[in-house]
């Protein structure tokens, strides 16, 4: 194949999973009008049109559907066999992509990583920080990061990080004007602040357990956000109860900007979890993360 029409194929696949001229340039290191024109010239060639383009977004045809889902696999093939012979080399090198949420970027990924990373200087990662569950695969990451008990079965899975528990917190200055909860149902009559799941838009429930009482309560309150550090800031500021990683809240817990309210009812989930499609053999770049991420941790 041309190397042209290679390139024009790479293209077309960047424009088709991003939906977006805008962002497939971005990923590709190109302007945005040398992607249209690429394009184009790639449907004039084929005789088709292959995407359906509108002033807000972009989106395959039936035959660049087909086209997509048939070359793209082969692609990734490609690029695993040029990154096995890049394994040949004497140093781990290569790019590693990985999704997490907020609190797992914060409290194990970049910790770990800014001790190992030094050592390896031929690595580089690229970290998205997404409050959604992303298809890794279809997303093209390499590694996601999620607590143990929301890793898909099909995928391989190493414990990153211990168990974590959540609290619910609320400013001193709002407890002093609002009764304290004394059970679950007690929340029903607060302000509570808010997480809307990205992953499916609704409102999370929060989970609260004692002994072998579980209580999933949906909460009411002015605010909704779509990630925990703007939780706990409002939570600071008074604005109500906020639901977080124990982790997060301590420090302030400690200097008195918070305090703790049903404490006997906090849950404690399996902790962060590393997880990845199984493949024959794992990329050098990878594997020296995954080992250097692994809890519980070996000196770096």
């Amino acid at each position: 194949m041309p190397r042209d029409r290679y390139n024009d194929l790479q293209a077309f696949i960047a424009v088709a999973r991003e939906r977006s001229f805008t962002r497939a340039a971005a990923r590709l290191g190109v302007s945005q009008s040398a992607l249209s024109h690429t394009i184009r010239e790639l449907e004039a060639r084929m005789g088709v049109r292959l995407l359906t383009r509108t002033t807000r977004s972009v989106s395959p045809t039936e035959a660049g559907e087909h086209l997509m889902l048939s070359i793209a696999p082969r692609f990734q093939e490609i690029e695993a066999e040029l990154a096995a012979v890049g394994e040949l080399s004497d140093k781990p090198a290569g790019t590693v992509r990985i999704t997490a949420t907020e609190n797992a970027a914060e409290t194990v990924l970049w910790p770990r990583l800014a001790v190992l990373l030094p050592k390896y200087p031929q690595i580089k990662v690229e970290l998205t920080v997404d409050a959604r569950f992303a298809d890794i695969v279809t997303d093209r990451y390499d590694m996601g990061v999620r607590l143990g008990d929301e890793v898909a079965r099909d995928m391989t899975a190493v414990r990153i990080g211990p168990d974590l528990c959540f609290a619910i917190v609320g400013s001193p200055a709002y407890l002093a004007q609002h009764p304290v909860p004394k059970k679950p149902q007690d929340l029903a009559c607060l302000d509570c602040i808010n997480l809307r799941l990205m992953s499916h838009g609704e409102l999370y429930a929060w989970e609260l357990r004692k002994g072998n009482q579980q209580i999933n309560v949906r909460v009411e309150g002015q605010l909704v956000f779509n990630g925990t550090r703007p939780i706990l800031q409002a939570a600071i500021a008074g604005f109500g109860l906020g639901y977080l990683p124990l982790d997060m809240v301590q420090p302030h817990i400690a200097e008195g900007r918070l305090e703790r309210v049903l404490e006997g009812w906090s849950p404690t989930f399996t902790g962060y979890h590393l997880y990845y499609a199984s493949r024959k053999q794992l990329p050098r770049a990878m594997a020296v993360l995954i080992e250097g991420l692994r809890y519980p941790y070996s000196a770096i």
